[in-house]
């Protein structure tokens, strides 16, 4: 039988997502309590791997067991052997052909941004910062350079290991809430450390720095030396993994729902 899951969990307590020898990562967490509820080894394939500090609010995974278990037993049950910074939100059977990973259209990531003088201490390892005023104008400005199908060499980390650096970027929003920004980014896939160089690009246009049209050179001269330091993972969160209705997963409905809300 193969499984599907839902959870959320806080970045800043574990080593990132991605098993470890020496364990403290959310997938050590999570096989570890699903073990114990089946009673069998258990491996977990995510839709994506989340680096150290970076948060999720829906990560997807599956996996597959012999054991026959109420889907009660796979939330509230796997959440009571759970850290306090990892929580099942959902679990549903699914079909032997889907994938977490494979069987996903779109991700979004939103980045979390507090901008003034001094440092959060509320917001710490929930929030990036930056201290000088930041134009909001210029940096939507800039992101409409970098929305579609582009090489984005520029914005992928040296030990991406990604087989191509074309992605397609169908939203790039820059949101202002008082001293919180959200950069929300939606693509059907993303390299290696690549939402948080494009913020790092974008706040050098946002501090005036470089113009707007600065973000389209970097993108094209594909040269990740030209362009923005790598922004810190602690304001990073997966925000949602999309698939087709087909799979009948309940985050569809949910995230239907959180769009609402936020709308």
């Amino acid at each position: 039988m193969r499984i599907a899951l839902g959870l959320e969990y806080d970045g800043s307590r574990f080593l990132g997502w991605q098993t470890q020898p020496g364990g403290g990562t959310v997938q050590d967490s999570l096989q570890e309590a699903l073990a114990a509820i089946a009673g069998q080894g258990i491996g977990v394939i995510a839709a994506g791997r989340t680096d150290r500090g970076v948060h999720a609010r829906e990560q997807v995974v599956h996996f597959d067991t012999d054991a026959s278990r109420p889907r009660s037993a796979w939330v509230r049950g796997v959440n009571a052997l759970l850290p306090s910074s990892v929580a099942v939100l959902w679990a549903t059977p699914v079909d032997a052909a889907f994938h977490a990973r494979y069987s996903a259209t779109a991700r979004t990531y939103r980045y979390v941004l507090i901008n003034r003088s001094v440092r959060p201490a509320l917001a710490a390892g929930r929030a990036g910062w930056f201290h000088a005023p930041l134009d909001l104008d210029a940096m939507q400005n800039a992101a409409q350079h970098l929305l579609g199908e582009h090489d984005f060499s520029a914005f992928r980390s040296a030990e991406c290991q990604a087989r191509t650096p074309v992605r397609t970027l169908t939203t790039l929003r820059i949101e202002r809430r008082g001293e919180r920004f959200d950069f929300v980014v939606r693509a059907n896939a993303f390299l290696h450390h690549m939402v948080r160089n494009l913020v790092g690009a974008l706040v050098y246009v946002g501090k005036g720095r470089y113009p707007t049209s600065w973000v389209a050179e970097v993108l094209a001269g594909r040269d990740r030396a030209r362009a923005a330091p790598t922004f810190g993972a602690e304001g990073l969160y997966l925000e949602k993994i999309e698939y087709e209705a087909r799979w009948g997963l309940p985050q569809l409905q949910s995230n239907a729902e959180r769009l609402v809300l936020e709308s």
